[in-house]
């Protein structure tokens, strides 16, 4: 039996993409391969946010090449973010010795090409999907499960290649969305991650209205939020999160469904910065009163509830009192983590048209650990008040008798069990508190 071997770099939608390219080459009679020298076919799944992410890939290929001349019919093969914002092959240009640089959109031509390569990988015995998207995944694991509704952005931030690398904004039918969570939960998954680029923003098709609940609530004042609804229905599925969401679509019906059942304690909303005339320059459409005010909101709907975000320092032109200005809305909205970034031009996007990137990169790294510091100040302080408190944790991996995984609240959990705890959600009482990890004891 032929086998593949695939890398996955980035987000969890790239994640995502790999077991559906998984669940694709398993189903033409293809299997995984542990390592990449044992393998017939390379993959490598990438990610535009940053140039390091993308320098990465140039380390693999090399790698895999060297591979090549032990093992000369091996093909490699580059997919995702980068051949997908390549729109005039210069970045195919520079990979001379892969054999398929394709965008995610066009695995369902992936058997096809392979087999013009190499005839005899795999019997020619597959259906073409079509739409990618309709590939069932080779999950990972069977406790959580990513689910992707919509791909690909229409916002135009001036600092994300995203609308370039996936297109525009495109939302699934409600019914491959709803049979694909079924199919997921009747394996045993406990939680869903519902993914897209604009989560929040996803819209139904016309036809889509009439397989939703009559009961359902929020049908024809807010799709993300009805959607939302219909996913509490599946009988079996016992957690749903999902990411990420854009503030300037949250509107009252999706802070009133954060309260639904099977919502975890957990929202992640990313901010970007906390001047205005920064989030002007990267067409974010929300002020930061807007953004504090919409956090006091959620916090109302849902008191105890825990919020992320992302933040980007250094952006074009930043001055001190506009990082400042960041620091005091992260403190404000009291945020349990951040996942910041130091900005890093994109070549093709606006910020690197129409700005100059001319913050220093020494600045960037003292920005970037400003906001580290304040954010171990606060987590530290806000994990605080589970000591004493039980939480409910998923149970992903087993050590030596340690069992750990995420409560509710995203907050990682550590306490004595056996392996049979696995994809089991328990009960946690915490005992001591840290800044990244909770411990305690089943009860």
């Amino acid at each position: 039996m032929s086998k593949y071997f695939i890398t996955t770099l980035g987000c969890q939608m790239n994640k995502n993409d790999s077991e559906r390219i998984g669940g694709l080459l398993s189903n033409v009679g293809m299997d995984a391969a542990d390592k990449a020298d044992e393998a017939d076919v390379l993959l490598i799944n990438t990610c535009s946010v940053r140039q390091s992410a993308e320098d990465r890939v140039f380390g693999f290929v090399k790698n895999w090449q060297e591979l090549c001349e032990h093992k000369p019919e091996l093909i490699i093969c580059v997919t995702g973010c980068m051949p997908g914002r390549d729109k005039d092959g210069k970045l195919r240009k520079k990979f001379p010795g892969v054999d398929l640089f394709f965008p995610i959109d066009e695995l369902n031509l992936l058997p096809k090409r392979l087999l013009s390569l190499n005839s005899d990988l795999f019997s020619n015995n597959f259906d073409d999907p079509g739409d990618y998207l309709r590939v069932n995944p080779l999950r990972s694991n069977n406790i959580s499960a990513s689910i992707t509704i919509q791909t690909g952005c229409d916002n135009f931030c001036t600092y994300c290649a995203v609308p370039y690398a996936r297109g525009r904004e495109r939302n699934r039918p409600v019914r491959d969305i709803l049979a694909e969570i079924k199919l997921a939960v009747a394996s045993g998954i406990k939680e869903v991650v519902l993914l897209g680029q604009v989560v929040n923003n996803f819209r139904f098709k016309i036809s889509d209205l009439r397989l939703l609940h009559k009961n359902n609530p929020y049908k024809r004042k807010d799709d993300f939020a009805a959607l939302l609804w219909e996913v509490n229905q599946i009988d079996g599925l016992e957690r749903i999160h999902w990411t990420a969401a854009d503030p300037q679509y949250f509107d009252d019906e999706q802070v009133e469904a954060l309260k639904l059942p099977k919502q975890i304690n957990y929202l992640h909303l990313p901010v970007q910065s906390g001047d205005n005339e920064v989030l002007r320059k990267m067409n974010r459409k929300y002020t930061r009163e807007y953004y504090i005010d919409l956090i006091k909101k959620i916090r109302i709907a849902r008191s105890n509830i825990a919020i992320g975000t992302d933040l980007i320092v250094g952006f074009c032109g930043e001055t001190d009192e506009q990082f400042n200005n960041t620091l005091d809305l992260y403190r404000q909205c009291d945020f349990d983590i951040a996942y910041q970034a130091k900005y890093s031009e994109r070549v093709g996007t606006a910020a690197a048209k129409a700005f100059k990137d001319d913050v220093p990169r020494a600045i960037k790294k003292q920005r970037w650990q400003a906001v580290q510091d304040l954010m171990e100040e606060i987590t530290y302080r806000k994990n605080q008040k589970y000591s004493g408190q039980i939480v409910s944790v998923l149970v992903d991996k087993c050590e030596k008798n340690i069992c750990s995984g995420n409560s509710s609240e995203m907050k990682l959990v550590q306490f004595p069990g056996a392996s049979d705890l696995i994809g089991q959600i328990v009960p946690v009482k915490i005992d001591w508190a840290d800044t990244w990890v909770l411990r305690g004891k089943v009860v």
